[in-house]
């Protein structure tokens, strides 16, 4: 027979007859307080709704209207121009080739950066700093860095990779953080009885846990700076952006149109490969 939430009380109190009076309180609070959270968050969560739609002149009208605007587009694309498809692999190689060693080089760093911002392991001089350093990096977008690597190294992909780069630190640095305090304690705490040194806690109590997650999260930031490439190469730092945005300036629809779908097809084929690796390590 089912009890009806206003019964939840009476009911947990009959069925446990023996309990103190003060516990059978906190169990009887146990079960109205998440109702009553319910009750309030729901509210406070539809007025902010409601109150983020005024502020970002989110317009579901103007959202009909451009929708014509939006197929217009979309039928200029069709059909796409293979005339150019030698210029789109050679840049698509490069914005592959910037991803690679920009991941490669920030996930060393974020790996560096996240044995000083775990705090299972990390003393706290080290622990806030760190924290602090990744939330002002992450604070700030890819692009920023990109122009700002631009100016002082020039235009082409090395600039693109230093954006990756510094912008991996703030983004997958605080989740192999994360990674690594989510692992079990019990190893960690037994190593440290019997005299481990932190490095050893590191090397083998708490990197073999964290290690699949880590693989992971590695595999999402290379795709990740494979669609960043593409982004950061509109501000002239390499890879496909620039002849995209090219495209787009001198209305090239049918090229723009090869364009896109030869990136689909690049992330599409490194999204497959990334979901084979992660299943073969869970």
């Amino acid at each position: 027979m089912s009890t009806t939430a206003p019964d939840r009380p009476r009911a947990a109190a009959s069925l446990s007859p023996t309990l103190d009076p003060r516990d059978r309180a906190r169990l009887e609070r146990s079960i109205v307080m998440p109702r009553a959270r319910t009750l309030i968050t729901i509210p406070l969560v539809v007025v902010a709704l409601f109150w983020s739609f005024a502020g970002a002149e989110f317009d579901f009208l103007k959202l009909g209207e451009g929708t014509v605007n939006m197929g217009d587009f979309l039928a200029r694309l069709f059909p796409p121009t293979w005339d150019k498809f030698g210029t789109i692999a050679a840049l698509l190689i490069e914005t592959l080739q910037m991803a690679i060693v920009g991941t490669v080089l920030g996930t060393v760093l974020s790996l560096v950066m996240a044995f000083g911002a775990a705090s299972n392991i990390a003393p706290r001089w080290l622990y806030y700093p760190c924290r602090w350093l990744m939330n002002v990096i992450r604070s700030l977008p890819e692009l920023v860095f990109a122009l700002m690597f631009v100016s002082a190294v020039g235009l082409g992909p090395f600039a693109g990779i230093l954006a990756m780069t510094v912008g991996s630190v703030g983004s997958i640095g605080k989740v192999f953080a994360e990674a690594m305090e989510s692992v079990d304690e019990s190893p960690i705490v037994a190593m440290r009885a019997v005299g481990a040194s932190r490095r050893q806690v590191v090397q083998y109590g708490v990197l073999p846990q964290a290690a699949p997650l880590l693989v992971s999260y590695t595999l999402l930031l290379f795709e990740g700076n494979v669609r960043g490439a593409t982004i950061l190469g509109m501000v002239g730092a390499g890879g496909i952006g620039l002849e995209l945005t090219t495209a787009m300036r001198m209305y090239d629809y049918g090229h723009l149109s090869a364009i896109v779908i030869c990136i689909i097809v690049l992330v599409t084929v490194i999204d497959q490969v990334s979901a084979l690796i992660r299943r073969k390590i869970t």
